[in-house]
């Protein structure tokens, strides 16, 4: 797949996706109408974007500035590996 590089692609693309998250929210809240619904959607969009920031900013500025992300999977690999490099030595008896 071919990467967007041009500015204006790069916009209509981030405001489809704003519109479809929209979309799906205002139909989640037609479709069960209560406040909780509303308050755990809104909780999960704010949690879900903490957590984009966190593996796309605060980890490549902070954890490991010489690693790129290229997305969720890479985050993901990259968690695993990093984990494993850090484990403790198994000490048994």
């Amino acid at each position: 797949m071919k990467e967007i590089t041009q500015a204006r692609w790069i916009k209509i693309k981030a405001i489809l996706f704003l519109l479809t998250g929209a979309l799906a929210s205002v139909s989640l809240l037609i479709r069960c109408g209560e406040l909780a619904t509303a308050v755990l959607l809104t909780v999960s969009v704010w949690s879900f974007c903490r957590f984009y920031y966190c593996a796309f900013y605060v980890i490549e500025r902070y954890v490991d500035p010489g690693y790129r992300f290229s997305g969720l999977w890479s985050f993901l690999i990259w968690l695993v590996r990093n984990r494993a490099a850090h484990k403790p030595p198994n000490r048994s008896c």
